[in-house]
C-alpha cells in the first residue's frame, strides 16, 4: 500500500469518527425547527390582535392563544431533555466545554419559555399554572445577567397576577418581554393601576403592530402555500406520467443520462476526504479559524463570545469562503491533468431550461421536505440539532447582517456545494453506481456532512431531488437556482418571524 493510500485511509477513519461523533452530539442539541414554529406561533399572537374596523379580532376563527401554550410546552419538554442529558455526562466526568455552555444555553432558554408559558397560560384562565411556572423559574441558581433579569421578570409577573404591584414594574416588562407577551403584561399593569390613558395608548400601539404582524405573517406563509399547492400538482404529474409512459417519463429517462469519468475512484475519495473534510472541517474549521480568533482576542482583547450578530454574520461568511476555497483547491489539484473535460462536466449555462427545472424542482421539493420533516419531528422529539446559523439569523436584524448572511447562505453555499457534491461527486459515482444510486447516495453524504441527526432525512431528500434536476439539465445552473431558491425561502421566512415588534 502506498503513503498516499496510508494517509488516505488514516484521514477517512479520523473523518468517520469525527462525523459520527458530531452527530452523536447533536443528539442532545434541540432543533431549531421548534425555535422556527416559537416564532411563528408569536407572530400569530400578535396578527390575531388586529381588529381593523371592527370591534372583534380579524383572525376569529383561530386559536392562537392555545396552539402557541402547546408549542411552548412541547418546545420546554424537548429542552428539558436537553438539559437532563448534559447534566447526565457532567456527572459522568465526560463533559467538555461545549458541553456546559450548551448546559447553560438550555437552561437559560427553559427560564425564557417559562416566563413566556406563564403568560399564556393567564390568557387561559389558569392563573395557579401560571404562578407555578414563574415560582420554578424563581429559584435557578444561575448568577448570569440573563438569569437574574428573568428573575426579575418573574417576581414582577407573579405579582401583578396576586393583583399587586411590584416596584420597577413597567421598566422591568418593557426592558425584558417583547411583542405579545409585552403588551399582556404591560395590560395587566396599567388596569391595576388604574391608568385609563396608558391603557388606551397601549391598544392604540398595538393595532399597529398587529397591523404589520398580520401582514408578515400573511407574507410568511403565502410563499409556502403557492409552493404547496404547485408542488402538490407538480407531483401528481411526475406520478401520472410515470404510470403511463414509464421509460419515456421524465422520472425514469433519468437511468439514461452518463458521465465519460476519466478518474478512477481513489481520485473521488482523496477529493472528499481531503478536500472537504481535511482542509474545511480540521485546517480550516478547527486550527486556522480558532487560532485567528484566539490571536485576535489576545492581541485586540476580542472576545469572540461578546460578539454581535454582525460580527457573526461576517465570521460566517469567512468561514465559508475559506471553507469552499480550500475544497475547490483540492478538487481542481486533483483532477487538473485530466482536464480537458467532455463538455457536460461542470457546465454554466444560461442556455436550455434550466430556469424551468430550477423553480419546477424548488415547488416539486416544498411537499416532499415538508412531510419528511413532520415525520421527522415526531421521530426525533424536537432533538437532533440544527444548523447554528439558523438561529444567528432569525436574532438578527441588522441590515448589514441580514445581507452577509444571504450572500453566504443563498450565493455561496448553492454555488460551493452544487460544484462540489452535484457537479463533481454524482458524476463520478457513476462510473460504478446506476445514475439513480448515485443520485441518492450523493444525496445522503450531502445529508451527513451537515452534522445534524435531525437533519439527515430532509437534507437528503433535498440533495436527491437536486441531483435529479442536475442530471435531466446536466446544467449547474438549474441546480444551483434551486439550492438558492431553497436557502432564500428560508432567509426569507427567518427575516419576517425575527422582525415581530420588540
Amino acid at each position: 500500500m502506498t503513503a498516499k493510500r496510508i494517509l488516505l485511509w488514516g484521514l477517512t477513519f479520523v473523518a468517520i469518527a469525527a462525523i459520527t461523533f458530531d452527530l452523536i452530539g447533536s443528539w442532545s442539541q434541540p432543533q431549531f425547527q421548534s425555535r422556527l414554529e416559537l416564532a411563528q406561533n408569536d407572530l400569530l399572537l400578535e396578527a390575531a390582535e388586529y381588529r381593523g374596523n371592527q370591534t372583534t379580532p380579524v383572525l376569529t376563527d383561530r386559536t392562537p392563544q392555545k396552539t402557541a401554550l402547546k408549542a411552548y410546552q412541547d418546545t420546554r419538554s424537548s429542552v428539558e431533555k436537553a438539559i437532563v442529558s448534559a447534566q447526565s455526562q457532567i456527572e459522568e466526568d465526560s463533559a467538555t466545554d461545549p458541553i456546559k455552555v450548551e448546559l447553560a444555553k438550555q437552561q437559560t432558554l427553559r427560564d425564557e419559555l417559562d416566563i413566556r408559558i406563564g403568560i399564556l397560560q393567564t390568557q387561559q384562565n389558569q392563573v395557579e399554572a401560571a404562578l407555578k411556572s414563574w415560582a420554578t423559574l424563581k429559584t435557578t441558581g444561575s448568577q448570569t445577567k440573563k438569569s437574574s433579569e428573568l428573575r426579575s421578570t418573574a417576581t414582577t409577573l407573579t405579582a401583578l397576577w396576586q393583583n399587586s404591584l411590584p416596584p420597577q414594574a413597567e421598566s422591568i416588562l418593557k426592558q425584558n418581554l417583547n411583542g405579545w407577551f409585552r403588551n399582556r403584561a404591560l395590560e395587566k399593569l396599567y388596569t391595576l393601576e388604574q391608568r385609563e390613558t396608558a391603557l388606551n395608548e397601549l391598544r392604540s400601539l398595538e393595532q399597529v403592530e398587529s397591523q404589520s404582524a398580520l401582514t408578515k405573517w400573511v407574507t410568511a406563509n403565502a410563499i409556502p402555500t403557492i409552493a404547496m399547492v404547485l408542488g402538490f400538482g407538480l407531483l401528481l404529474f411526475l406520478a401520472g406520467q410515470w404510470l403511463l409512459q414509464r421509460k419515456q417519463s421524465l422520472l425514469v429517462g433519468t437511468n439514461l443520462i452518463k458521465w465519460a469519468v476519466p478518474w478512477d475512484y481513489e481520485i473521488t475519495w482523496q477529493v472528499l476526504v481531503v478536500g472537504f473534510f481535511a482542509v474545511g472541517q480540521i485546517l480550516i474549521g478547527q486550527i486556522l479559524l480558532p487560532t485567528g480568533l484566539a490571536v485576535a482576542k489576545s492581541a485586540f482583547q476580542i472576545d469572540p463570545t461578546m460578539f454581535t450578530v454582525r460580527d457573526r454574520a461576517v465570521l460566517a461568511l469567512i468561514t465559508y469562503v475559506c471553507l469552499a476555497a480550500g475544497g475547490l483547491g483540492v478538487l481542481y489539484a486533483s483532477i487538473k491533468r485530466f482536464l480537458s473535460l467532455e463538455d457536460n462536466w461542470f457546465r454554466f449555462s444560461l442556455k436550455g431550461k434550466w430556469l424551468l427545472w430550477g423553480v419546477g424542482g424548488y415547488v416539486a421539493a416544498y411537499p416532499l421536505l415538508v412531510g419528511v420533516s413532520w415525520v421527522n419531528e415526531k421521530i426525533w422529539q424536537g432533538r437532533g440539532g440544527s444548523n447554528p446559523l439558523l438561529s444567528i439569523a432569525l436574532e438578527g436584524q441588522d441590515g448589514i447582517a441580514i445581507t452577509l448572511f444571504f450572500i453566504t447562505a443563498a450565493i455561496l453555499a448553492p454555488l460551493f456545494e452544487e460544484t462540489f457534491f452535484r457537479g463533481f461527486l454524482l458524476p463520478s459515482l457513476t462510473r460504478y453506481f446506476t445514475t439513480w444510486q448515485a443520485i441518492v447516495l450523493s444525496g445522503l453524504i450531502f445529508a451527513i456532512v451537515h452534522l445534524s441527526l435531525s437533519e439527515v432525512a430532509p437534507l437528503t431528500v433535498l440533495g436527491i431531488i437536486l441531483g435529479f434536476v442536475y442530471t435531466r439539465t446536466q446544467n449547474l445552473m438549474a441546480s444551483v437556482l434551486l439550492h438558492a431558491l431553497w436557502n432564500s425561502g428560508t432567509l426569507l421566512t427567518l427575516f419576517l418571524l425575527g422582525s415581530t415588534s420588540t
